[in-house]
């Protein structure tokens, strides 16, 4: 079987991509239009949307992953819970006799550093999230681009089974006519 005479009969990818920007009846969305046109180009895009991610991160986006990772732990969440407890047995009526406490129940200090916490916490968790967002936006963009990738090649790999198949059909053709040919005895 003559394989660049088979190859040469199939479509590259490329060849695919732009069958599939030139169809007038295929859906292309924006997206898939600028994924086809790279295919069609020649730009292998791939790459992890982590390492991407981080490297275009600024220095306050990965502080801000750094205090969402501490604030969501359980480490920060028991520590913070000892030091709460603490404050209280602290400002509480035991040492109030010899004159320790600076808080006295209902802690207004305390609920006065808790609201502060809460107020610079909650947004730089939210900055956080939106990266994360962001980084599964783009993750998706790129499972997305491997997928059309994926589904091109499947589709050139059925045009060279077509073709390798339709070569054995005329072949066994060709042996079926040989045979009908020689004499009978």
């Amino acid at each position: 079987m003559d394989d660049d005479k088979l190859l040469g009969s199939c479509p590259t990818s490329a060849d695919l991509a732009r069958a599939m920007l030139d169809d007038p009846d295929q859906p292309n969305g924006p997206l898939e239009r600028e994924i086809l046109e790279g295919i069609v180009a020649g730009k292998a895009r791939s790459g992890r949307a982590d390492a991407y991610s981080m490297e275009h991160a600024t220095r306050g986006e990965r502080l801000a992953d750094r205090v969402a990772a501490v604030g969501g732990s359980w480490g920060f969440i028991i520590a913070f819970g000892v030091v709460l407890f603490g404050w209280m047995i602290i400002n509480s009526a035991i040492p109030h006799q010899l004159g320790l406490r600076f808080d006295p129940y209902p802690f207004i200090f305390l609920n006065l550093l808790l609201s502060m916490l809460a107020a610079i916490q909650a947004p730089i968790i939210m900055m956080s999230q939106n990266r994360q967002a962001t980084k599964d936006r783009l993750a998706a963009r790129l499972d997305f681009e491997t997928n059309l990738r994926a589904e091109l090649d499947i589709e050139r790999l059925h045009y060279k089974i077509d073709a390798i198949l339709a070569q054995r059909i005329d072949a066994l053709g060709v042996e079926v006519d040989e045979l009908r040919d020689l004499p009978q005895g």
